[in-house]
């Protein structure tokens, strides 16, 4: 996927980082106005296993009752990257990789570790959320006993042409 893809410029790349980092951190402090506001209104939320949600006002409700659920989290952003779409100066694609440590509202604790394929819109001078795919690699115990769904056989199941 990255080989023949332009990476974005410096500024534009800064600016998607810290929409990413502006998400994770209205996750962390459950702030529900902050965390609607990376999203266009005609974005669409992947979250896997058929849970698709189309337009801002459907994921906005969608965040808000999963986070009804959780008692507290802590999501980090790592690594990421953004590139071009060809033609289109105002679109970009990313990848950026999250963690999440959390406690439900009934006391089970676990963590997430995956990724988000994304679509980028700028708006008004803004990037923007249009799609966000979330791809899990890890989701479970904290001591990582249950089972990672990124090795070489499980992504060729998903589609990724995995080499190694």
């Amino acid at each position: 996927m990255t080989s023949q893809l332009k990476p974005i410029n410096d500024n534009d790349y800064i600016s998607i980082q810290r929409l990413n980092n502006r998400y994770a951190d209205a996750v962390v402090h459950r702030i529900g106005s902050q965390w609607a506001s990376c999203w266009a209104d005609d974005a669409v939320w992947d979250l896997g296993g058929g849970r698709l949600v189309e337009g801002k006002d459907s994921i906005v409700k969608l965040w808000y009752g999963a986070m009804g659920g959780i008692s507290t989290v802590v999501q980090n952003v790592h690594n990421g990257e953004a590139w071009q779409v060809q033609g289109k100066p105002d679109e970009a694609t990313g990848r950026w990789t999250i963690s999440e440590r959390f406690k439900r509202a009934d006391g089970a604790t676990g963590i997430l570790l995956a990724h988000y394929d994304d679509a980028y819109r700028k708006v008004n001078g803004e990037w923007l959320y249009t799609r966000r795919f979330l791809q899990p690699h890890y989701h479970g115990p904290a001591d990582l006993s249950g089972e990672f769904l990124n090795g070489k056989e499980k992504l060729i199941e998903r589609g990724v042409s995995a080499d190694v």
